[in-house]
């Protein structure tokens, strides 16, 4: 793999060098006192019976065989491989929305995706990148070493707010890549149209992958705050900034952002897909005990 000084600028190397440090720091505060390994995910497929030879693993012994034949068989697997996660970041243009008192919510989705993966690598599972805005922009496949963990880092690093969001086809590209079943951790704002969004879902969920969208907002996004006469810009098209009085459309703004997301939600369990909602004013390992939660439920 290059060497990072030949990818990244020197504040670009200290940002990678920060994100290590933090992820390693949620992580690691998260899991003191929890179960190292809450959840493993192995993919094994029986084939068949073998005779036993010395040297072979006793722990794969069938002991029922060897009940009724009195004699010592091997359980042999076409597959055994840890947990195959992809972390799909959205960095459209709306995720470049900073409101008054929290982060970016790029940024959030950045570190977060940052100390999954951490923690996924940390349990020996694989995991794979995806960022994307109105198309696929970076796709990393699946690896489980640290230096493939540092690749996702610089990545990540490197990640700019993009254009406009177009999750559907997106998630209808992801589909076409992903060759193998596996955990796909989608983080996004999920402004797109719902319908759409929900039918590309449900493609890669008949592929048998499993799903857990976790959706980020800005404390201000949620509460819309705003008292005087402000000017709202659009962070993905071309439209002339608005001025309004946020008193005059803060009740119709508050429906339906509500119906936006109840719709979503609602959408998400028929597809029998966890859905995480997340301020980003929330520390990040209140969203890896959430995540872990619905991992082991």
């Amino acid at each position: 793999m290059a060497s990072p000084t030949s990818i990244l600028n020197a504040e670009e190397i200290s940002s990678l060098a920060n994100l290590q440090l933090f992820a390693r720091t949620v992580v690691e505060g998260f899991t003191t006192g929890n179960h190292a390994s809450p959840h493993k995910g192995f993919s094994v497929e029986f084939r068949q019976h073998r005779p036993y030879v010395q040297g072979d693993d006793i722990r794969r012994l069938d002991w029922k065989i060897f009940g009724r034949a009195d004699r010592f068989y091997i359980r042999e697997y076409d597959e055994e491989t840890n947990l195959r996660a992809t972390v799909v970041v959205d960095a459209s243009g709306s995720m470049a929305f900073q409101g008054r008192g929290g982060v970016r919510k790029l940024d959030y989705a950045r570190k977060l995706a940052a100390s999954l993966a951490y923690l996924l690598i940390s349990q020996q599972d694989a995991v794979g990148l995806v960022t994307f805005d109105s198309k696929l922009r970076q796709v990393i496949p699946c690896g489980s070493r640290v230096t493939h963990l540092n690749h996702l880092l610089e990545t990540l690093v490197q990640t700019k707010a993009g254009s406009e969001t177009d999750l559907a086809p997106v998630l209808e590209s992801l589909a076409q890549r992903l060759r193998r079943r596996g955990l796909i951790i989608l983080i996004s704002d999920f402004f797109d149209e719902a319908d759409s969004v929900l039918r590309a879902i449900g493609v890669l969920r008949r592929q048998g992958h499993e799903i857990i969208a976790i959706q980020l907002w800005d404390r201000d996004e949620l509460d819309f705050p705003f008292g005087e006469m402000s000017r709202f810009e659009c962070l993905e098209q071309s439209h002339e900034p608005l001025q309004l009085d946020p008193k005059a459309v803060r009740m119709r703004y508050l429906q339906v952002r509500g119906e936006f997301e109840q719709k979503l939600r609602e959408g998400l369990r028929r597809h029998q897909v966890d859905h995480l909602s997340l301020a980003t004013d929330q520390p990040h390992s209140t969203a890896l005990r959430q995540y872990l939660a619905l991992r082991l439920r």
